[in-house]
């Protein structure tokens, strides 16, 4: 059993990709985004983050141990829910306010170190697919397969607005692409664990192509290496 980290910009479909991956060849999926997304809500919910954005990061990291996440199935959709301290927050996490706050946090060192931690001992048997920004460069650097994906900013923010209004939240189009723009600057330019495409990692362009069709060229390239 290999370990598969798959990295790429936010929206470009990195957890559907994974996921449908993990439930055909039998391993485990974790959702590293929903990891920082957790310590957003996390912040939000304790009152860390001030109106205008700044993030009280000495009572964050003191509360740092008190964040722990899991996964758990979901028996009705088949694929895994996320847990904050034992309570299911997969729809909260998925709101736009988290959206909009989850790469400050998730730029922070200390908020880094902490979830990387979790991240590796998850990991640590192999037999797992991972989705995130700095899977491949940070957190399993060896990993035996590692994919970079990307789409344009356009194509990302269209589906990221499709999957809002089809969950029923409030979304404006505009909004979307500006808040995914900004996330992928602050991701590409944290000084910790920064987005980039590991040297070793396979580019998977997906602007143009079906789920089918990705799902297909992923599992050529998990076949390539294990049989």
């Amino acid at each position: 059993m290999i370990t598969i980290a798959i990295d790429g910009h936010s929206s470009c479909g990195k957890s559907t990709m994974a996921k449908d991956l993990a439930r055909e060849i039998g391993y485990i999926y974790i959702d590293s985004g929903a990891m920082y997304r957790c310590c957003a809500l996390f912040a939000l919910e304790h009152g860390l983050i001030a109106a205008d954005g700044t993030i009280d990061t000495a009572a964050l990291e003191a509360l740092m141990p008190e964040i722990q996440v899991s996964f758990r199935l979901n028996a009705e959709t088949g694929r895994p829910d996320t847990y904050l301290n034992g309570e299911n927050v997969e729809q909260r996490i998925r709101t736009m306010e988290v959206s909009s706050h989850v790469s400050p946090i998730a730029a922070l060192p200390f908020v880094r170190a902490a979830m990387t931690a979790q991240q590796q001992a998850m990991g640590r048997e192999g037999g797992i697919v991972m989705d995130g920004r700095d899977i491949g460069t940070a957190v399993f650097p060896d990993a035996e397969l590692k994919i970079f994906v990307t789409a344009s900013d356009e194509i990302r923010a269209q589906r990221r607005y499709d999957e809002l209004v089809a969950k029923g939240q409030p979304a404006d189009f505009q909004e979307v692409l500006d808040n995914l723009r900004e996330r992928d600057r602050i991701d590409s330019t944290r000084e910790v664990a920064p987005l980039r495409q590991a040297p070793d990692a396979l580019v998977l362009d997906n602007s143009h192509l079906t789920i089918e069709e990705q799902k297909q060229w992923l599992l050529e390239q998990y076949f390539k290496l294990t049989h």
